[in-house]
């Protein structure tokens, strides 16, 4: 029997005993709806993914796409894939009725989706980012703007994308140099040149539509002067109907490491007369409005790590329940049988690691999935903020601690497999490979690490870093009711407090040293913090799981609970007591890193 892709014990637990989603179809919204369409829903993204894309699963790391000169090719059982997704109304799932959605709460359209980005890896990407392009033009976007483009891409005849990197910038987004400018017809004229363009060509679609950020003539250096355009592969006229090509042309493939059912692209705009580009919103405001993608794709990212991590240890956990081999050290004679490698303390200690890693990671992006539902569809306009206050202050954990944390799960995943692991007859090495470029992909840790502890924490007065540890030590109240979780609440609060005595020092370096310097260990900031984080979402979890042990569940449920408690307890004691390493570390404004000459290498 094949590994399970997921394990659906562990999805319900997450869905509706830690994140109670059953109640949200409280709200006018979600009034429709029900457990058991959420159920049916789960259910179908399974059945999908099965389907279409485990058997796929892989010809799409091993048979790249390519490019003719003239067309993109990507295996024909993908596109097959692609409109099984659009045709189930997945690509949309979240969106309004009237828009071809389901009008389903992020979190169930999350869950569900978990398992078609388990089988397919990457090649969710597709239906992913444009969904993400779609919810940018809904909300900043014209009203003709959203008759023209988002229309078709959420009836799956468009597919979107977001065109920012460029060969000479990466990241430093105020040093693009793709220009705009008005033309005597009205309209905007884009050239330049854009790389890693995910989805940026490919032949699944009718046409393609870049979100591309450009600077228009006159206006101001950095990132006050960036402005975005739509700028579609193909024109479109007056009736809707596809018209002339545009002046956008694919400049090349990149061949990736892992990730491979996602084409990778280099787009060149304006090669001829100048790509043409419709401006959304006002001018100059490009940055911001982009921000409301990058944002729902860095949610998307941390979503993708955890669930790789989370597949990769249902495979490796199905495998080491299978594989005989030796004998355990306490047994001395050389006829008894062999066990099973899960007997192995040093196995289970890798089971156990990819444990705490993947859940507590999903854990993450579950929470930070609802709080942006909860911004827009909270009862109250209190909490909406309060949900705004807290998903804008902890996405740069939530994309990067998934991203770091989820390929060292599928590291000790080959581990366990050993040699067997090292083999593409076996997918770890593929989810590996499939998960390492989630710390680059849409700002890497360095840059998200920069923006948690230069911008985030002392943003508006501190108030999303305080409203975090807030919500934290609301759960270690509660969790003192409870005697097994009581003893890591304790241990949360010593972290938190070692946590916010590590804060006080930085800022307060920040008015007196260099700034290079106090930033120089951001990354370890970054990661002490995603550490708190994830211990937090871990004692949630065990508190969930000791009030059912209370209740005499079933023996199946107990098993289930236990291993929760035990996941619990390996991160509370292999992984929390780091901070006070990391915390030494910043605190003394380590200057190793920031000393190093270049010449010294």
């Amino acid at each position: 029997m094949a590994a399970p892709i997921l394990n659906p014990r562990d999805l319900e637990f997450m869905l509706y005993e830690l994140f109670d989603a059953e109640s949200l179809i409280q709200r006018p919204r979600y009034q429709d709806h029900d457990r058991h369409t959420f159920n049916e829903v789960i259910a179908t993204g399974k059945t999908l993914a099965e389907k279409y894309f485990l058997p796929i699963r892989q010809k799409l790391d091993t048979e790249q796409p390519t490019f003719d000169g003239t067309q993109v090719h990507t295996i024909p059982e993908l596109k097959t894939a692609y409109d099984a997704v659009v045709a189930s109304g997945f690509s949309s799932a979240t969106a309004d009725y009237e828009h071809y959605g389901m009008q389903l709460p992020p979190i169930v359209a999350n869950v569900a989706s978990a398992y078609l980005s388990a089988a397919g890896s990457t090649a969710l990407g597709y239906t992913a980012l444009t969904n993400a392009n779609a919810n940018l033009l809904e909300t900043h976007g014209s009203p003709e703007l959203i008759e023209r483009w988002v229309k078709p891409m959420r009836e799956g005849r468009f597919a979107g994308t977001m065109a920012m990197t460029e060969p000479d910038c990466g990241s430093a987004l105020g040093d693009l140099t793709t220009s705009a400018q008005l033309a005597a017809d009205g309209q905007y004229r884009i050239t330049g040149n854009k790389i890693f363009i995910s989805g940026g060509d490919h032949s699944l679609t009718d046409n393609i539509v870049h979100l591309v950020l450009a600077r228009i003539k006159g206006a101001p250096k950095g990132v006050k002067g960036i402005s975005l355009f739509v700028v579609p592969k193909i024109l479109v006229n007056a009736d809707g109907s596809l018209g002339d090509r545009n002046d956008v042309a694919l400049a090349g493939l990149f061949h990736k490491m892992g990730g491979r059912g996602h084409t990778s692209t280099a787009l060149s705009f304006g090669e001829k007369d100048g790509a043409i580009g419709y401006l959304v919103g006002e001018e100059n405001k490009g940055l911001f409005y982009m921000f409301h993608m990058m944002n729902e794709a860095r949610i998307l990212v941390g979503t993708g790590a955890a669930v790789t991590a989370l597949t990769g240890f249902q495979y490796s956990l199905d495998y080491a329940k299978s594989r005989p081999q030796g004998r355990l050290p306490s047994c001395k004679d050389p006829l008894s049988p062999l066990v099973n490698i899960i007997e192995h303390a040093d196995v289970r200690r890798m089971l156990l690691a990819q444990k705490a890693y993947a859940e507590g990671a999903y854990a993450l992006v579950l929470y930070g999935t609802q709080l942006s539902d909860d911004e827009r569809t909270a009862e109250t306009p209190e909490a909406r903020q309060q949900a705004h206050l807290l998903l804008d202050f902890l996405t740069p954990i939530i994309k990067s601690w998934p991203s770091e944390y989820g390929p060292k799960a599928n590291d000790l995943a080959i581990q366990v497999l050993a040699g067997h692991g090292y083999i593409n007859e076996h997918p770890v090495e593929m989810f590996y490979r499939d998960n390492r470029l989630n710390p680059i992909h849409e700002g890497t840790t360095g840059i998200q690490s920069l923006d948690l502890l230069a911008r985030k924490v002392p943003m508006n007065n501190l108030a999303g870093y305080i409203a975090t540890l807030a919500v934290m030590e609301t759960t270690i109240a509660e969790a003192q009711a409870w005697p097994r979780a009581a003893v890591h609440a304790q241990a949360l609060q010593d972290a938190v407090k070692v946590l916010k005595d590590t804060t006080r020092t930085l800022l307060g370096a920040m008015q007196s040293s260099p700034i290079d310097l106090v930033l120089a260990n951001s990354v370890t900031y970054l990661e002490l913090f995603g550490h708190v984080t994830i211990a937090w979402l871990w004692l949630r979890q065990g508190m969930v799981a000791e009030q059912a042990l209370e209740k005499d569940p079933h023996p199946d449920d107990v098993a289930f609970y236990q291993g929760k408690m035990q996941a619990l307890q390996y991160f509370y004691h292999y992984e929390l007591p780091k901070v006070a390493q990391w915390s030494a570390l910043l605190v003394s404004l380590d200057n190793t890193t920031h000393d190093m000459q270049p010449e010294w290498f």
